[in-house]
């Protein structure tokens, strides 16, 4: 039997599992929300399932599907060519055709060709007239509670053929590249991980639902969520690992560790263990818990751990030449102690 799992396409509220009649009812009632169920290949809309015609109605032949969540009013993004290029330290060069732009986060930029004008602006860009101060003013407000800066830069191709600009990653990882029109038109991401993507995407805001989970979930009580049907390039630390969990699969992750994850998956927290685990296990107090269905990305080496270990090797105040610093180290091959 068929369990059928629904999501609201605008609060991400989900639904089930739920047997075929339950579904049934629900359809009913729900119309507008997204379906899932074993053996499709994504979230569908309820109109469009032959289960639920019955329910909702027959749609006409010639009538296409409601739009995935993201999408509607704010129109399609700016259909952009990349490539990625590095491992360790990558950078993503982007490639417009004339009257396109990609828009990318303040200090970003590796290089670009004259032909592509940059402003900055308040914001992020998506809205292609460029809205009153209100809607500026907001969406600038939007990215200082994610803890993005003030501004977006754009930048626009405005002469011929095409043209290429490029953006590097802050720190070693790894460059991910997401169609969000593949990923139901939303992401949710680390608060700092949005990289550039082309213009029309949007970057709001997703709050944890749960006190707890949001103080010690690893990112906070707000998070980034990125709407649209185009192309966005978002930066994890490490190494990258995809995971497709399954409805009702959970899977448990330090809380440094959660990239980015679908809004139809459930992110909670739970104790690592006993207290002797809180104290000595050395992997803090809690775990995030994610549960399916849905995609997550997880990245191996969050910025806090890299920093974390870098300030515990930095020379401490007051300490002496041999506690590994550089000057230490000179000291000692002046004195001829070359370790042997």
């Amino acid at each position: 039997m068929s369990q059928w799992f629904f999501v609201h396409p605008q609060t991400s509220e989900r639904v089930g599992p739920l047997d075929p009649d339950a579904a049934f009812a629900f359809a009913r009632q729900n119309p507008n929300h997204l379906c899932w169920r074993e053996g499709l290949s994504g979230w569908q809309p309820v109109r469009a399932m032959p289960e639920f015609a019955e329910a909702v109605g027959a749609q006409p032949s010639h009538v296409p599907p409601p739009p995935a969540p993201g999408f509607g009013a704010r129109g399609t993004a700016d259909d952009i060519d990349y490539r990625i290029v590095g491992n360790d330290m990558p950078f993503v060069e982007i490639e417009l055709d004339p009257g396109e732009s990609a828009i990318a986060e303040a200090g970003a930029l590796m290089y670009k060709d004259g032909v592509i004008q940059m402003d900055t602006i308040f914001g992020d860009g998506s809205k292609a007239g460029g809205g009153g101060i209100g809607d500026k003013l907001f969406a600038a407000a939007r990215r200082v509670v994610t803890g993005e800066s003030l501004f977006t830069t754009v930048f626009t191709h405005q002469g011929q053929g095409k043209a290429r600009v490029a953006f590097a990653a802050p720190y070693p990882g790894t460059v991910l590249p997401i169609r969000l029109a593949d990923h139901g038109g939303t992401l949710i991401c680390q608060k700092d991980s949005f990289l550039a993507g082309a213009r029309g995407v949007r970057l709001g805001i997703f709050f944890q639902k749960k006190i707890l989970t949001g103080l010690f979930g690893g990112e906070g009580f707000v998070m980034q969520k990125l709407d649209g049907d185009g192309w966005v390039f978002v930066h994890a630390g490490g190494t990258l690992v995809e995971r497709d969990l399954a409805p009702g699969e959970r899977i448990d992750v330090d809380t440094g560790c959660v990239m980015a994850f679908h809004p139809t998956v459930n992110m909670d927290i739970r104790p690592v263990g006993g207290i002797k685990s809180m104290l000595f296990g050395g992997e803090g107090v809690v775990l995030a818990t994610l549960t399916g269905p849905g995609k997550v990305w997880l990245q191996s080496l969050p910025f806090s751990r890299m920093a974390g270990r870098m300030l515990a090797a930095a020379p401490q105040a007051g300490g002496g030449r041999d506690e590994g610093s550089l000057l230490g180290g000179l000291g000692r091959i002046l004195d001829g102690d070359n370790g042997f």
